[in-house]
């Protein structure tokens, strides 16, 4: 597993793991040193010499932002779009869909929070039904019965590769080989699955794929991406354009500028355009697959040994799992198990029922600590991390946020 990563040097590049614990990845990840540096050069020519001629020095950056994603994502680059965050992104291509009453949306109980508000406030806008497919034994979506949902009316198919509550991975491409079946548009969330998983557009057949650049790919918050298929993208009519994302052609008229970049704002943070391309451009230099083969491993590595402790419960669900571990302390409320291991310097999140009640919900969790691994930690860590976990106790609630 190590052998395919220079861990030393991962780690050099991540001087941070000197004094933190980093098992947060899944909200935000550690910048390699490369990326903040990129960063802070644009930031310093702002400083020095204006955002304008920032931006123009920047241009060779900026313009490999496309071809850097083209590349990570088996994409070309006029499908390509940058997008402040991955729900923006997610927003600029769900609004364009042209939905109509009596058209039917199928999502599942994994479904981000924030994707399913906008799939029922644009249900009561618009008349359409949206339909939960079901999950099958292992808790991902069921294929089959997603394949015999589909009915004359089904327009799309919205999903999530790997929810923020748990180490699913939904099975992306069985779903994308259903799509294509039936001719129905396919959007996957996949905020938390670039950057630790090996992701491949075209071969898992979806149509729109939205993400971020904080999480896996350990670029800077505040940006985003969006992959819209060529093939498909004059069906989805950007929800706002401005002068960059359309062309004025008469005093009353104008005309999408082509490609994805039709999705774009023409003011962004052009820092975090080329941080983010830098942390595409060092995980590619790393290798996707090796990145996922090493995550994974760790991750099991973690489930394991949270398993052999006495109270702990490991709660992931899914045939294929991922970098993202869920579970709970019996006696201890996990807001407090994760503010007792930020004090020890080990950062880990909550993953709370508003985010995903669908999922939480019915399997009677109001809250679960969610651990998440990168190719930069290590064995030791997890065994400082797993008795430190062990070493917990029950405490009054903070009230903290978690």
């Amino acid at each position: 597993m190590s052998a395919m990563i220079d861990i030393e040097k991962a780690r050099s590049d991540t001087p941070q793991c000197k004094t933190v614990l980093h098992f947060n990845n899944a909200g935000s990840s550690l910048m390699p040193a490369p990326v903040f540096e990129a960063l802070q050069k644009v930031l310093r020519d702002e400083n020095e010499l204006g955002g304008y001629e920032a931006e123009r020095r920047a241009q060779d950056d900026l313009a490999a932002f496309y071809t850097e994603f083209a590349g990570l994502l088996n994409a070309s680059p006029d499908e390509i779009a940058y997008v402040e965050n991955a729900t923006r992104a997610w927003d600029m291509a769900f609004y364009g869909i042209q939905l109509k009453p009596g058209d039917r949306v199928i999502t599942h109980r994994s479904e981000y929070a924030s994707n399913y508000l906008a799939l029922l406030q644009q249900s009561r806008r618009l008349g359409f039904e949206i339909d939960l497919v079901p999950s099958d034994e292992f808790g991902q979506i069921d294929v089959d019965a997603l394949d015999h949902m589909i009915g004359p009316r089904t327009r799309l198919i919205a999903i999530t590769h790997v929810p923020t509550q748990g180490g699913l991975v939904n099975p992306a491409a069985e779903v994308g080989k259903v799509a294509r079946k039936h001719g129905v548009l396919y959007l996957l969330d996949a905020c938390q699955s670039v950057g630790q998983i090996d992701v491949d557009v075209a071969e898992i057949g979806c149509d729109i794929l939205s993400g971020t650049g904080r999480k896996f790919l350990r670029g800077p918050r505040g940006t985003g991406f969006l992959y819209v298929r060529k093939d498909v993208i004059d069906r989805i009519d950007p929800p706002f354009i401005d002068l960059s994302s359309a062309t004025r052609t008469a005093a009353h008229d104008f005309q999408l500028v082509e490609g994805a970049q039709r999705f774009e704002n023409w003011e962004s943070y052009v820092a975090g355009r080329v941080g983010l391309m830098r942390a595409v451009r060092y995980a590619r230099d790393i290798g996707l697959r090796n990145i996922e083969s090493r995550v994974i491993q760790l991750a099991q590595d973690l489930r394991d040994a949270l398993s052999r402790i006495n109270g702990v419960s490991v709660h992931d669900q899914g045939q294929r799992k991922c970098g993202i571990v869920t579970f709970t302390k019996s006696g201890v409320d996990p807001a407090d198990l994760a503010n007792q291991l930020r004090a020890l310097g080990s950062h880990v999140s909550v993953s709370a029922m508003p985010y995903a009640r669908l999922d939480l919900e019915p399997r009677n969790f109001a809250a679960l600590v969610r651990a998440s691994v990168h190719y930069f930690n290590t064995g030791d860590e997890i065994a400082q991390f797993v008795e430190a976990v062990e070493n917990s106790e029950h405490v009054r609630t903070s009230g903290l946020h978690a």
